[in-house]
């Protein structure tokens, strides 16, 4: 479970750098002429079309032939695609023909994350103690924020130790051969993973479904509109609430782009701190009640704290940051485990495909450019809380209806007299 914790730093790590390097890619990849960042920034945002049909493909593997292999399997992609992307010819050498395949491995590192947190989240949920299972499956959620500061961590040393020149000419290479290496050693570890105790169990019982993407959309209808419910909200708090923001301080005025990247530095600490905390809340009151306190909170902080922000100055932008960064936090924190146990463990993985990450692509990489255009449209600056809060609205009543999944209050609810 801690090798499986991990891989998801690694996992994040690979997938968030592109982003931290963009201005650096579009300079030695696309030739730094008009539009090369944006043809960047829209690789960025394609490539999260390739995420649900990872998820949907690895989901169907990993119900199949187990979560150890598919995990496996995503990570060997991985690894692949870093590599490629470090021993990648330039523009200089090769002309566009540069950018295209970057794009092209883009996506085939959004392809396998994809499978690789849907794979998790069953992995840490399915061998964690059952009263612990809220604790221990928010942990994929804070590691992937741990890789992503990685991420901006390696790309600053990287930039600040070389001499001027040296990043466009090679130095911007070092970043993904650390990725590479990193996930190579995440894969030589998984090799020695045992498999879930609960695929185990289907191969035992002989329950393992031959079509595991039949068996969820005609036994599990329920649970991914569940997952799609609960992963709408989370996804939009995280990449409007968290990723969004340094643009919007920039937009607005409020403070300067390098005083907005540091802000979000902290925010990513907070979530770190506060993800395994409402985990770890969940496996006391349950999953129910958490997740209608954050939805009711998803609908009246927001727009507050974003009109908040638009003020100016650090002390009104750290607030902001540091309350969305933990609304996003506890959404992720309980989603994970919410959404998975939506579903029986025969076809988890498929399922929590299709809610789960069918909703991220709709409600995470294309809210913040969505975010930005309705700002710009309407002048109001509460506009991109706005945005969340709707979502939040739409969603409680799907939460106020939602079954309670925490093993403790179920089984204590069973053990009451009727």
């Amino acid at each position: 479970m801690i090798i499986a914790g991990f891989s998801t730093v690694v996992e994040w790590y690979d997938f968030t750098l592109y982003i931290y390097v963009a201005t650096v890619l579009s300079r030695v990849m696309f030739g730094g002429g008009a539009g090369s960042l944006a043809a960047v920034l829209a690789g960025f945002a394609i490539s999260y079309l390739m995420r649900p049909l990872g998820a949907i493909a690895l989901g169907h593997y990993g119900d199949r032939h187990g979560r150890r292999r598919a995990m496996l399997l995503s990570m060997a992609v991985m690894t692949a695609a870093m590599l490629g992307c470090a021993l990648l010819p330039t523009y200089a050498a090769i002309g566009p023909a540069a950018g295209l395949l970057l794009l092209a491995l883009r996506c085939v590192m959004a392809f396998a994350v994809g499978g690789e947190y849907t794979g998790v989240v069953a992995y840490l949920l399915e061998g964690a103690e059952p009263r612990r299972r809220g604790l221990i499956t928010s942990c994929a959620s804070a590691a992937s924020e741990v890789g992503a500061l990685l991420a901006v961590g390696v790309a600053a040393v990287t930039a600040s130790a070389l001499p001027p020149g040296a990043l466009d000419v090679w130095g911007w290479r070092i970043p993904f051969f650390v990725g590479a290496a990193l996930a190579g050693g995440v894969l030589l570890a998984r090799a020695a993973m045992d498999e879930s105790p609960e695929y185990e169990r289907q191969r035992a019982a002989g329950t393992v479904p031959t079509s595991p993407l039949r068996h969820a959309v005609t036994h599990q209808r329920g649970g991914i509109a569940r997952g799609f419910a609960i992963s709408a909200l989370g996804s939009i708090s995280y990449y409007v609430g968290i990723t969004y923001v340094p643009a919007f301080l920039a937009s607005v005025g409020a403070v300067g782009e390098g005083a907005g990247l540091a802000l979000s530095t902290v925010a990513a600490l907070a979530v770190i701190v506060v993800t395994p905390l409402v985990g770890a809340l969940t496996d006391r009151v349950g999953r129910r009640p958490v997740l209608i306190g954050v939805a009711l909170a998803g609908a009246v902080l927001p727009i507050t704290l974003f009109t908040l922000m638009a003020q100016g100055g650090i002390g009104p932008a750290l607030l902001g940051a540091v309350v969305l960064a933990c609304l996003g936090g506890a959404v992720s924190a309980v989603g994970a485990v919410a959404t998975a146990e939506q579903f029986s463990g025969e076809a988890r993985l498929s399922g929590l495909a299709l809610g789960v990450t069918s909703a991220t692509a709709v409600f995470g990489g294309l809210t913040p450019w969505a975010a930005q255009r309705l700002l710009e449209v309407s002048h109001w600056p509460a506009a991109p809380g706005a945005m969340i809060a709707v979502v939040a609205l739409v969603i409680l009543p799907v939460l106020w209806r939602i079954p309670e999944t925490a093993p403790a209050k179920v089984w204590t609810a069973r053990a009451e007299p009727i």
